[in-house]
């Protein structure tokens, strides 16, 4: 397989997304899956980091809509809500937040069985190794 450059990872569609039914709502939604940056955000909004880089405590408040307002976008993905109306969201039938927010997880690699796979994979030394003189 040949290397990638810059350009060609940068040109990747690498972003999975699903449209799924929302009964109680009415309609469909679309749910893509978070971008690292927008992981990262939403995870600094969950846990703060202590002075000596562990957890030292963690924020639940709204942290479903939260996830999920960073995965809902319209046809166009532009995201529908955003960090500012997550409370507004939150507002909605948590049982349909919670259904949602697990299909907004699965496609941003971030359930339980995802962070243990590719824990797995980081631990597997590189198969090919560089030597330099």
């Amino acid at each position: 397989m040949a290397l990638l450059t810059k350009a060609l990872i940068d040109a990747a569609d690498d972003r999975q997304w699903e449209d799924v039914p929302v009964p109680e709502w009415g309609g469909e939604v679309r749910i893509l899956g978070m971008s690292g940056t927008e992981r990262n955000a939403y995870s600094e909004s969950i846990v703060s980091i202590g002075t000596n880089g562990k957890p030292q405590r963690v924020n639940m408040q709204d942290q479903t809509a939260k996830l999920l307002s960073k995965c809902l976008v319209d046809e166009d993905f532009k995201r529908l809500y955003t960090d500012k109306e997550v409370r507004q969201l939150g507002a909605k039938n948590g049982q349909v937040l919670e259904r949602l927010t697990k299909i907004g997880q699965r496609l941003s690699g971030m359930r339980k069985e995802d962070l243990e796979e590719a824990e797995g994979k980081s631990e597997t030394p590189p198969s090919d190794s560089s030597t330099s003189d």
